[in-house]
């Protein structure tokens, strides 16, 4: 099967991702695209973050507990997209049009890919080297990477968001890097319509 996105992440950046994509979906230009989000976090630097200065959310709220939540939300509110657990990337091949992307355990194809992990090193997906530079926006002795891009597109079909993209780890700034992403490719997808998508009440 060829997927038309797979986003590849489930952090803070690549669930805001999935999120709106997923509310994009019930749009006619969208309603028939494949999506599926890759999830293998055994560690997030979310796991010791609290959260007393991030809109929205109560004082106190936990990092992990956001993780948790945050797929609950993507799986009960937009089913459309896959949840593919407990793999994890190792290679991204970028071909003439399309991207493989391989896991532990199999092997996916997709039209458009979002890397959405975070700015530690090693970096451990093979494919992607040549895109690697030193973090932009962080202290160099902190020694964090980020993928080269130009308003989060790496190449064509390529994105990046989060902290990965550039962007500094804050954990509205990493979500709203997500969010512009997936609106991208929602106008991309509307033949180059700007497009956003809010939820409303009926």
């Amino acid at each position: 099967m060829l997927y038309d996105l797979i986003i590849i992440g489930a952090g803070a950046s690549g669930l805001s991702c999935s999120l709106v994509i997923g509310s994009g979906m019930k749009k006619p230009f969208a309603q028939e695209k494949k999506v599926a989000l890759i999830a293998h976090q055994k560690a997030s630097h979310l796991d010791n973050a609290l959260f007393n200065n991030v809109l929205g959310s109560a004082p106190g709220t936990l990092g992990k507990d956001i993780l948790e939540s945050g797929i609950e939300q993507l799986s009960s509110h937009y089913p459309a997209i896959e949840h593919i657990k407990k793999e994890k990337v190792s290679h991204v091949h970028i071909l003439d049009n399309h991207f493989s992307i391989e896991t532990n355990k199999s092997t996916y194809k997709t039209k458009l890919a979002v890397i959405a992990l975070n700015y530690s090193k090693p970096f451990t997906i093979d494919g992607l080297e040549d895109y690697l530079i030193p973090h932009q926006r962080t202290n160099v002795a902190k020694d964090r990477i980020q993928l080269k891009n130009e308003d989060h597109l790496v190449t064509d079909g390529l994105y990046v968001c989060g902290t990965l993209a550039g962007w500094r780890s804050q954990f509205s700034i990493a979500a709203g890097s997500g969010a512009q992403v997936a609106t991208d490719i929602l106008t991309l997808w509307n033949g180059g319509k700007h497009t956003k998508v809010h939820d409303k009440i009926q």
